[in-house]
């Protein structure tokens, strides 16, 4: 079962780039909100499109003092080179090792296919959920933006 609004956030530790230091929820607790969004894999139609969309509203989310933080069970090395590709400038983390972890801990990972379902996961700076979305259909593009810009802004 998924973690939902109102629930504490489990914490994450999900690697960005061989060698960096790593994303966690920790780092961020008690300075700025996050938008914990989990996708299937990278490189495809409909996860390219969320991405891009994040690219987009990327501005009204820092002006909430929210971080994207993407996430998917591909490797880093293949995440960055997307992430270059596609000219995004919030983090792309890999829940690639220990396989899947991070999802598991939010209750969006489809053991059938060894990746995440789309989940996304709005947390304020006390470690608490106060949005979320979660869509079990890989081919379906999730609007995670309207609504979760919406909530920041009746939080502020």
């Amino acid at each position: 079962m998924a973690i939902g609004t109102g629930d504490k956030a489990p914490e994450f530790d999900l690697e960005e780039d061989h060698g960096q230091p790593r994303v966690r929820l920790a780092d961020y607790l008690g300075r700025s909100n996050v938008l914990l969004v989990f996708h299937p894999f990278a490189y495809t139609a409909v996860c390219t499109e969320e991405a891009l969309d994040l690219q987009e509203n990327l501005a009204s989310f820092r002006n909430a003092n929210t971080e994207i933080v993407f996430v998917s069970c591909d490797a880093s090395a293949a995440r960055q080179a997307w992430k270059r590709e596609l000219g995004a400038e919030y983090t792309f983390a890999s829940d690639f090792w220990s396989h899947g972890a991070a999802a598991k801990q939010y209750g969006v990972f489809n053991e059938d296919n060894g990746a995440p379902i789309r989940g996304t996961f709005l947390i304020d700076k006390d470690g608490i959920v106060i949005w979320s979305l979660v869509k079990d259909t890989s081919t379906q593009r999730t609007e995670m933006v309207p609504e979760s810009l919406d909530t920041l802004r009746t939080k502020a």
